[in-house]
Parts: C-alpha cells; structure tokens; sequence
C-alpha cells in the first residue's frame, strides 16, 4: 500500500494537484508507520522515503513553507537509517530541489554535491544528472556563470546519455520553480 501510495503522489505532484499529492503522501507515511503487512514486492528503494519527500515539495508548492522541510529531513534521516542508498540519492536531489525552489544556493550546492557523490559511488545513473543541474545552477546564482553553465550542460548530456524517461520529472520539477 505504501507503494501505490507513492505512485499516487507522484502522478498527482506532476498533474500540479498539490493537495491531492500531500494527502496521498501522507497517507502512505501513516500505513508505513501502522506496521502493516510486509510489502508483496521487492521496491527499488523505500517508497515511505519518497512519499516523505512528496510530502515536503506539496506543502512548499501550496505555500506552507515552514513545515515543509520536517518530511524533507525525515526523508533523508529514514534512508540513512535504513541504509537505503537508492532512497538517500533521491532524497538528496529532492532536497536540493526545494532548496532550489527556496533559492537557497549554499543548500543547492552542498545537496546536489552530496546527491552526485553518493551516486557515483555507487553507479546510479540518473541522480548525477539531475545533481549536475542544480549544481550548475547554484554556481550561476553564485556568480560563477561560465561554470554553472558547464555543470549544465553536462547534467544535461549525462541525460541525454542514459536517455531514460525516469528524469523527465525532475526536469518538468526545475522548470516550474
């Protein structure tokens, strides 16, 4: 359930239905959190991690940007609890992502630093990409226009290189910030 939860959010974070989003999110944080049956499918990464993360970007998205950042760090906490590394990427670019919605450029630069070495350690191929733009994007902000650009489009080559429909999210995500 928490899985299908997770899906939900997702499909509703991207038709810009926020609140729909954060209530499904929430919901799949409470079944995580009932200690319902074991899950009947092996996941990728924990879905109560992205469901927190969710939950997070829906509540800065409708405007309550104080308590938006208490899921983003349980998010973060949980994986590195579960020693879930797949969870944590995704956390740590979600996490780059609102600070880059907050314009928030220390925040940006030292995530997205953190997303692209976990995930170059440990061989994800999407999360670098995604890193790699906000990385370029916080060094523009910071001045470093030439630089910010070269991380771009790198992040953005890195994409084109493994050409998977699963960044295209994130992408849709940046450019609505």
């Amino acid at each position: 359930m928490v899985g299908a939860y997770r899906a939900l959010a997702i499909t509703h974070y991207f038709l810009d239905d926020f609140e729909t989003t954060r209530r499904y999110a929430k919901r799949g944080v409470q079944t995580w959190r009932s200690g319902g049956a074991e899950p009947s499918v092996e996941e990728v990464y924990a879905p109560v991690v992205l469901c927190l993360c969710f939950e997070s970007l829906s509540a800065w998205h409708l405007g309550k940007s104080a308590p938006c950042h208490a899921p983003m760090t349980k998010a973060i906490s949980l994986a590195k609890e579960l020693r879930d590394t797949h969870a944590l990427a995704h956390a740590l670019c979600f996490s780059a992502l609102l600070s880059y919605f907050e314009r928030n450029v220390s925040e940006v630069e030292g995530l997205a630093s953190e997303a692209i070495e976990l995930s170059t350690r440990h061989d994800f191929a999407h999360w670098p990409a995604l890193g790699a733009v906000l990385r370029g994007w916080a060094r523009s902000a910071s001045g470093d226009t030439a630089q910010g650009i070269a991380w771009i489009e790198d992040g953005i080559r890195h994409y084109q290189i493994i050409g998977s429909i699963v960044m295209m999210p994130c992408w849709l995500a940046l450019t609505k910030g």
